[in-house]
């Protein structure tokens, strides 16, 4: 008998604004109905100017991690310049849909900020590479779009935009399950990246 997949949820959410991007999501890794861990990572810097929310199998979403950051350095050894966020996009994409007959479990936004500004990406587990200037992954992401697409703005800047981002969090928590346990928000514009972490106190914890 085969054994049944159980994706852990999540809140990932990506948000393009003038000066920069931000990326966010919650921290509460689940099995089934079973809260296995409360401060777990999903959302990374893989350079110091591109981030990617994930949603999905923790172990594949971690490995895909390893596998980009090792990909930016080498990519920076060849070129002599750091990696674009549409390039990385490109990347993610080709090497998810060369695992399509076995394919990681994982949904993703990938963001960053380049010298031609902002770029936003959300991908599938097959790799369909779709630009935009918000997306968003995960359990949470019925309950978050909705704050997404009424509050969201073209010109917001990445002060706002953290604000956005924890607002949508927040409120997918309070109704998703599957998510919790806190929020980790990193922030990319030209001059570097931040990544700040948030507690949430409530529903029982």
């Amino acid at each position: 008998m085969a054994q049944q997949i159980m994706v852990p949820g999540a809140t990932g959410i990506g948000i393009k604004c003038k000066d920069g991007v931000v990326l966010g999501n919650d921290r509460r890794a689940t099995w089934g109905y079973t809260v296995t861990n409360k401060s777990t990572r999903k959302v990374f810097k893989i350079t110091e100017h591109i981030g990617m929310a994930c949603y999905g199998l923790i172990g594949d979403f971690q490995i895909l991690v390893k596998i980009l950051r090792a990909q930016a350095n080498l990519y920076l050894l060849d070129a002599g310049d750091r990696i674009s966020t549409r390039s990385m996009g490109k990347m993610v994409s080709n090497y998810l849909y060369s695992r399509k007959m076995a394919p990681l479990f994982t949904n993703l936004v990938v963001a960053g900020m380049d010298v031609g500004g902002p770029e936003l990406y959300t991908l599938d587990a097959i790799g369909s590479l779709m630009p935009d200037d918000y997306g968003t992954t995960g359990t949470g992401m019925l309950l978050s779009i909705g704050i997404l697409e009424a509050e969201y703005k073209p010109g917001m800047t990445t002060a706002a935009g953290e604000k956005l981002v924890e607002k949508a969090i927040r409120n997918s928590i309070s109704r998703d399950v599957m998510s919790g346990n806190g929020i980790d928000i990193l922030t990319i514009t030209k001059d570097g990246s931040k990544e700040k972490y948030l507690e949430v106190n409530e529903l029982g914890e």
